[in-house]
C-alpha cells in the first residue's frame, strides 16, 4: 500500500465537501417539505375550527329563534286572551248599568 498523496487528500477533502453539500440541500429540502406539510396541516386544522365554530352558532341561533318563536306564540295568546277577557267584562258593565238604570229610574209612562 502506497502513502496517500496531496492530491488523494484533496480529491477525498472534495468528495467530503460535496456529500457534505448534499445532505445539507437534502436536509432543507425536507425542512422545506416539513415546513409546508405543517403549514398545510394547521391550515386544514384552523379551517375545521371555523366550521365547527360556525356550525356551534348555527346550532346555537337556530334553538335562539326557536325560543322566541315559542314565546312570541305564548305571548301573544296572552294578549289575545286579555282582550277576550276585556271585551267579556265591557259586555258585563253595559249589562249592569243596563240593570241599574232600571233599578234606579222610574218608569216613564
Amino acid at each position: 500500500m502506497e502513502p496517500a498523496s496531496k492530491q488523494d487528500l484533496a480529491h477525498l477533502e472534495s468528495l467530503f465537501k460535496q456529500d457534505l453539500t448534499d445532505q445539507g440541500n437534502r436536509f432543507k429540502k425536507d425542512l422545506v417539505d416539513l415546513e409546508n406539510r405543517l403549514k398545510q396541516e394547521m391550515a386544514d386544522q384552523e379551517n375545521r375550527l371555523v366550521e365547527t365554530i360556525r356550525d356551534s352558532e348555527t346550532r346555537l341561533l337556530s334553538a335562539f329563534y326557536s325560543f322566541a318563536e315559542s314565546n312570541q306564540k305564548r305571548l301573544y295568546a296572552v294578549e289575545t286572551d286579555g282582550t277576550h277577557l276585556r271585551e267579556r267584562i265591557s259586555t258585563l258593565e253595559t249589562r249592569m248599568l243596563a240593570v241599574e238604570k232600571k233599578l234606579n229610574m222610574p218608569p216613564s209612562a
